[in-house]
C-alpha cells in the first residue's frame, strides 16, 4: 500500500516508521516543502519519499497529522479524494502555547470538521487518543498489545485501518460514528490519553 503522509511531525513519522518497517510506501509533505524533509527520507530508507501535500494525498491511503489551525490550509491544497481512506490522527488544539486551548466546534466532533473539509473521503478517527510514545513504540508487549481506538462512518474504511494497524502490532477497537466515537476519543472525552492492553 501507499501511504500519503499530510504532515511529518512526531505523529506521522512514528506512523511512517510502522508502515515502511511492514513493506508499505510512505510519501511525507509538509508546510516546508519536499527539499525539508530529504533527512528524514534518507532516515526513513528506501520506500519513503517526500512530496507536496496535494501529491501525498493521491496515495492508496491518507494520514492526516498536522496542527489543528493548518488543517483548513492543508485541505484547501488537496485534490478531491472522493472514496480515499483518510485516518484523523489530529486534535482539536487551537493553541498550544503558553498553554493548550482547546477549539470550540459547538456540537460537532473533531472529525466530523475534518470530513466537513475533505468532501467524498472516508475519514477514520485513530491514533490521536495515544500519546506519541505510545504509538511510535513496539505495539507489541509482553502483557498483550497496544489497544487503538479508531471511530469512522464507513464500514470498509474501518476495516482497511482495522487491517492495516493490525499488522503493525495494534489492537484496534471500533468504538463506532465520528459523532458517538468520536465523542469517546477526542479532547476531554473518556478515551482520550487513555493507554490500554488486549490480552491475545
Amino acid at each position: 500500500m501507499k501511504i500519503g503522509m499530510l504532515g511529518a511531525g512526531t505523529i506521522a513519522q512514528a506512523i511512517a516508521r510502522h508502515a515502511v518497517r511492514h513493506g508499505h510506501e510512505v510519501v511525507l509533505s509538509n508546510s516546508r516543502g519536499p527539499d525539508s524533509l530529504a533527512p528524514l527520507v534518507q532516515d526513513l530508507g528506501p520506500l519513503a519519499s517526500a512530496a507536496t501535500p496535494a501529491e501525498a494525498a493521491t496515495a492508496d491511503l491518507v494520514v492526516l497529522a498536522v496542527g489543528w489551525p493548518q488543517i483548513p490550509d492543508v485541505a484547501a491544497q488537496l485534490p478531491s479524494l472522493d472514496g480515499t481512506v483518510v485516518i484523523d490522527a489530529t486534535n482539536q488544539f487551537a493553541t498550544l502555547h503558553p498553554r493548550p486551548t482547546v477549539a470550540d466546534l459547538g456540537g460537532i466532533t473533531g472529525s466530523e470538521y475534518v470530513a466537513s473539509l475533505l468532501p467524498g473521503a472516508r475519514v477514520v478517527k485513530a491514533f490521536n487518543s495515544l500519546f506519541a510514545r505510545y504509538i511510535a513504540a513496539d505495539p507489541r508487549h509482553e502483557a498483550g498489545r497496544q489497544v487503538l481506538f479508531l471511530a469512522g462512518d464507513d464500514a470498509g474504511a474501518k476495516d482497511t485501518v482495522v487491517r492495516l494497524t493490525s499488522e503493525f502490532g495494534f489492537a484496534p477497537v471500533d468504538v463506532g460514528s465520528l459523532r458517538e466515537g468520536g465523542r469517546l476519543l477526542q479532547l476531554g472525552g473518556p478515551l482520550s490519553g487513555l493507554h490500554v492492553l488486549k490480552q491475545d
